[in-house]
């Protein structure tokens, strides 16, 4: 137990460090999507982003500062997603670090600035210290064939949010299930909100799971329930839990909000 509780701290310290780096998720100041932008200018970015098929093809001026690969861009480039730590993407203007998405065909551009309002502001996250009762074993099985499911998002609109399978355990006494996802690297990942949802906690919050064995053996530990990224930020597209990932239990484990 001491070994668990003192993991846990280590983890809790980690994250709150890697959520307050000058390129976590702290930092993200806007979320533009091109096609709200026709004309091809953003708030506040210089140049003209403007999506080509498979690409952003990005047109400026040496006096815009934005650089490209770290070399001043003057004229035209195409860009593809960013899919690597946002303080590796190819775009930057000054320390900030102009990141590039794509989101079901629509492409955007994120701005990630270490000097945002949200980052100085930052007091710290509120969690609940390790619980044994909370950490239980789970059992994944897998879907016969992958689903997708429309939900609403964090800004509003809906996309669709695709599902690997069936997590169940049982906790505090009942037989409970979420719908997850799973990795590249075979980890779980759930949307989940219960009953301290908006009660002592955020709206929901995100699970991580570890990759089950051969025979679908996991780990459910809401000791590391986590803030998803739109607690931190505003400009973030998270997924609301799917159907049936509401749980009827309070669970109040892991991270629960921002500190004031």
């Amino acid at each position: 137990m001491t070994d668990a509780s003192d993991q846990w701290k280590q983890w809790h310290e980690r994250r709150t460090e890697t959520v307050s780096a000058p390129y976590g998720p702290l930092a993200l100041t806007g979320t533009y999507w091109l096609e709200d932008h026709p004309g091809g200018r953003i708030p506040a970015i210089p140049g003209i982003w403007t999506a080509d098929g498979d690409a952003v093809v990005l047109t400026a001026a040496g006096t815009d500062g934005l650089t490209v690969d770290g070399r001043p861009l003057a004229g035209e480039v195409r860009l593809g997603a960013d899919t690597g730590p946002v303080e590796g993407a190819r775009v930057a203007l000054g320390e900030r670090r102009l990141v590039v998405l794509v989101r079901e065909g629509i492409w955007g551009i994120r701005d990630y600035d270490p000097a945002s309002a949200a980052r100085r502001a930052f007091r710290g996250i509120v969690a609940t210290a390790h619980d044994p009762r909370w950490s239980v074993p789970g059992r994944f099985t897998p879907y016969e064939k992958s689903r997708t499911v429309r939900v609403p998002n964090a800004d509003g609109r809906e996309r669709g949010l695709g599902l690997a399978g069936e997590l169940a355990f049982t906790l505090d006494g009942r037989e409970l299930t979420l719908q997850v996802a799973q990795d590249r690297d075979g980890g779980l990942w759930a949307v989940f909100a219960d009953a301290t949802s908006g009660n002592g906690s955020f709206r929901f919050r995100f699970l991580y799971p570890g990759a089950p064995d051969a025979e679908g053996r996991t780990t459910v530990d809401f000791n590391r329930a986590v803030l998803p990224p739109c607690a931190f930020a505003d400009h973030f597209v998270c997924p609301f839990p799917p159907p049936g990932n509401t749980l009827d239990l309070a669970i109040a484990a892991g991270e629960r909000l921002l500190r004031d």
